[in-house]
């Protein structure tokens, strides 16, 4: 269960909304995400990125649409700064694009407890590697020149 943010947020010089976010999602820790240890399980956090960006990607609009539908993960990185645990619910996650190539684009994530400020330190820091793929041949192909266009308002250098 995920939900953004209310409020409409100020933008910085670059577009995005203060904090150099395209997206923040506020997803809610369930019990089950905790592993024995008491801090949210590394599977689970994929999960949780997921409900993320998926909340950002079907916000996005209609004309995002043939970009959002042909595109698949193929590489994680996720590289932990601090424990997460039930009690940081619900999770910060902050989300823009770092950049694209020819036949793909890349999702950034800085991932905070609730109770941490906005400019603190990320108890989590990960990317997602999207390709997109032509879904009837089921091969890559390259993203157009409006699909760029739109990855780079959701980017922090434009």
């Amino acid at each position: 269960m995920s939900e953004s943010s209310p409020e409409t947020p100020s933008t910085t010089d670059d577009g995005l909304p203060d904090g150099g976010f395209a997206f923040d999602a506020h997803v809610v820790v369930r019990w089950s995400d905790m592993d024995a240890f008491g801090h949210i399980n590394h599977a689970r956090m994929v999960t949780l990125m997921e409900e993320a960006r998926i909340q950002w990607l079907l916000s996005a609009g209609e004309e995002y649409a043939p970009l959002i539908k042909s595109a698949m993960i193929v590489h994680v990185d996720i590289r932990y700064q601090s424990q997460l645990r039930h009690d940081d619910s619900p999770l910060h996650v902050g989300m823009w694009i770092v950049g694209n190539r020819s036949v793909d684009f890349t999702i950034g994530y800085e991932i905070r407890s609730a109770q941490a400020a906005p400019d603190s330190k990320p108890a989590c820091v990960a990317r997602t590697q999207m390709a997109v793929v032509d879904i009837e041949a089921h091969t890559l192909r390259r993203l157009t020149d409006h699909e760029k266009v739109l990855l780079r308002q959701w980017s922090r250098t434009r």
